[in-house]
């Protein structure tokens, strides 16, 4: 597993081997079912609660269609805020499972820190108010209550589960500047 190191920076920046996944929404075709929220909830706490989704579907009753449904997942950034504030580490590189930006309970202090940092709103890093601390997507990699294998390597619950294919997985590197890389209008 790769260590959150201070030592690792470059250009002010900690640097960090790429994730080997991304997910990319396609607007036009997201009804704003929830579907992908409730199976992310349910595959990663063994419980449907659309609070505790890593994925978020934002619906707004001021804009027309396509522009009403907003889908924010984690982008797996290539220089994650998350990950550069944790004081503890917790927030890390997990290349068991492709680089994906995870969180590690057992460190975590609670601190909130990684929910202030994610420079998208709304924050990434989903906070869970039933047991202290970040959410954070892992590509369905520690899913312990869904049989299949997730992450870059395997199957994400919310692609599988969208009925009308609004959320593709990638191994290229989105465009890192605003929502361009990530959705497709």
């Amino acid at each position: 597993m790769w260590v959150f190191d201070k030592r690792k920076i470059k250009d002010g920046k900690i640097e960090l081997p790429a994730s080997q996944g991304y997910l990319l929404i396609d607007l036009k075709k997201c009804a704003g079912c929830l579907n992908c929220m409730l199976l992310c909830s349910l595959a990663h706490e063994g419980r449907v609660n659309l609070s505790l989704s890593r994925i978020q579907v934002v619906q707004s009753a001021f804009m027309s269609v396509p522009y009403d449904v907003t889908v924010e997942q984690c982008r797996q950034c290539a220089s994650p805020a998350c990950v550069e504030v944790c004081p503890t580490g917790a927030l890390h590189v997990d290349s068991e499972h492709g680089n994906v930006r995870t969180r590690d309970p057992e460190k975590c202090v609670v601190c909130m820190e990684c929910v202030k940092a994610c420079p998208y709103p709304p924050s990434r890093a989903v906070w869970n108010f039933e047991e202290p601390g970040s959410l954070k997507c892992d590509l369905c990699a520690d899913t312990p209550f869904w049989d299949e294998k997730g992450g870059p390597g395997g199957k994400q619950g919310c692609v599988e589960i969208c009925p009308r294919g609004a959320i593709e997985f990638t191994t290229e590197v989105p465009i890192q500047e605003g929502d361009m890389g990530y959705k497709i209008i």
